[in-house]
Order: structure tokens, then sequence, then C-alpha cells
């Protein structure tokens, strides 16, 4: 078993432990570690066994070596580019956030929104589990054109609402409560979770492989595959649904105060409130779930049943 999933099993085991370590995990400063430094790193990680010794010193390179190590995907053992490491989730999705809530005109709607699709479903593609196809896993080019077929509808669903609402005049209060502020939040999160069910559907449609406590390969699952991606899918929709709906619940009690006097305030305020709630909530959306998933051995398929006793196997659950 990979060393990342050798901690994330031993560290993570409950959601407030995997948030502590995401919040040093995301660090962007880890984004500046050398290709050499990494493997570096890895290295450490591979002698000294996951097992931090004694000294102070020692512990905080150990810990430095475990965090630095998320940059290697721990199918491939291959170091990931670095706009789709984990730390630059945050500083890169935030901007597109910002732009794809913006309700001004369909045409700008979807072009925020492609954009943001595509970066979403890229960072799924890039950090989602590599064994569908074992050792000779490629990007299929039908997925490759399935991914664009998503990020081209979930910007349409994105914009559609708006298009519809300025094709036909439609001014009242009631229309543009419901279009620019009710809607956004979970046509966002949904499409997300849509484009990287699709992005990753390799992994149910092939599946994954599964290994008992001592890292041995048990069989290739599609139900593994199945839970992988669907954990995925719903913390990428609690994490943009909630980074959209969250303000949109806020700023009604911030426009009532004497602070904000001007639309220029106002705006600012909603940048700091989405880049507040999206800075916590990427932590917390990779919490849910942990990297090294579980499954009980009563689930999976009567194959792997069948040529294992363990009652608990774990996979590369990706994020």
């Amino acid at each position: 078993m990979d060393a990342n999933l050798q901690f994330w099993r031993a560290e993570g085991q409950s959601f407030f432990q995997r948030f502590l370590l995401w919040a040093d995990v995301l660090n962007p400063l880890l984004l500046l570690k050398s290709r050499d430094e990494i493997k570096k790193n890895k290295l450490l990680l591979e002698i000294n066994e996951n097992t931090p010794s004694d000294s102070t010193q020692n512990h905080q390179v150990f810990w430095g070596a475990v965090y630095t190590n998320q940059h290697v995907h721990p199918d491939k053992n291959e170091i990931i580019p670095v706009l789709f490491r984990p730390p630059a989730f945050a500083p890169i999705s935030l901007p597109l956030v910002h732009i794809s809530s913006v309700q001004l005109q369909a045409r700008q709607v979807f072009f925020s929104q492609f954009v943001f699709h595509t970066y979403n479903t890229a960072f799924s593609l890039v950090n989602g589990n590599r064994t569908a196809k074992a050792e000779d896993y490629l990007v299929e080019e039908k997925q490759v054109w399935y991914s664009l077929g998503a990020i081209t509808y979930a910007a349409c669903i994105g914009a559609f609402p708006l298009y519809l609402m300025n094709r036909y005049s439609s001014k009242s209060p009631v229309m543009q409560l419901v279009v620019k502020k009710v809607m956004p939040a979970p046509i966002l999160g949904l499409m997300s979770a849509f484009t990287t069910v699709v992005v990753r559907s390799p992994e149910f449609e092939n599946g994954i492989e599964v290994m008992d406590r001592n890292g041995q390969v048990v069989g290739v699952s599609r139900k593994a595959g199945e839970k992988a991606v669907r954990e995925t899918a719903v913390s990428r929709a609690v994490l943009f649904g909630t980074t959209l709906f969250l303000p949109t619940l806020l700023m009604p009690f911030v426009e009532r105060t004497r602070l904000v006097k001007t639309s220029r305030v106002l705006a600012s305020v909603r940048m700091m409130v989405v880049t507040s709630v999206l800075t916590v909530m990427v932590p917390v959306s990779l919490s849910m779930f942990s990297p090294c998933g579980e499954i009980k051995r009563a689930d999976l398929e009567p194959e792997i049943q069948s040529s294992t006793e363990e009652t608990e196997l774990f996979y590369n659950r990706g994020i």
C-alpha cells in the first residue's frame, strides 16, 4: 500500500483528524517545493515506514515529508502537476467561483462556468483513482469527449435560467430573486458533482483495485469504484454548493448594516465572505471521506469475497 494511503488510514480515522491534516496539507507554500524535494521526502517516508522518531527535529521533518508527499499520486507514484496539487485547488478555484457567481449576462456566465468546470474536471481526473486499467491506465479518447460534453452541458445549465429571464424580459422581483440568488448555488454544486462523475466514469465501468490491510491487491471491483466516485461527487457538491449558498444567505443581513453604503463596498464584502467560506469549505469537503477508502467484503463482488478472509478492504478514493 502506498505511503499516502497508509498515512490516511492510520491518522485520518475521524472527520476532525482529517480536517486538521488537510489544513496543513493545503498550505499554498508547499507548492514551492521542488520535484527533487518531493522525491527526497517520499524516500524518507518509505525508509521510516511512516513512523516519526522521538526527536523534535526529526518529528518536524517527518510531518513535512508527509505533507509534501501528498503531491505524489498514490497509484502511479508520479508527481502531480503543480496546478492540480491539493494546495493549488483553493487558490485557483477561488477566482473562478467569484467570476461564476456574478449573474450579469448569460454569455458571461456560460464562459466563466465553462472555465470553472474545466478546471474542476481536470483536477478530478488528475487526482482520481488510476487503477481502472491497472498499470496500463490511459485517458481514453471517449473520456475526453465525454468530459468536454459534460463541461459544456454544465455551463449551459448554469447560464440557462439567466438566458430565459433576459430573453423574455422578466424583471419581476420574484424572478430576479430565484434566478440570481436561489438557483446559482444548487446548480453549481450539482453540476460540479456531475462533471466529477463523468470524468471518473472508468472507475465504476472498469473497476478499481482493492487491497487488504497489508497492501496486497485482492482484486478489481466496480462496486468500490462506484463508492469512490459517489463520495467524491458528494464532496464536490457540498463544497461549491455551500460556497455560494452561505454568502447568499448572509448578504441580506450585511446589506442592512450601516457599514455598507455603496454597491462597490457591498461587492467587496461579498467577495470577502465567499473567500472565507471557500477557504473553510475546501478542507471540510475533503475531510468528509478519507482518501483511503474502506469497503466491507460483503459489499464487494462474489469473486473478491471468495479470495480473501478480510472483513474490510481498502482502496484509493482519490480527491
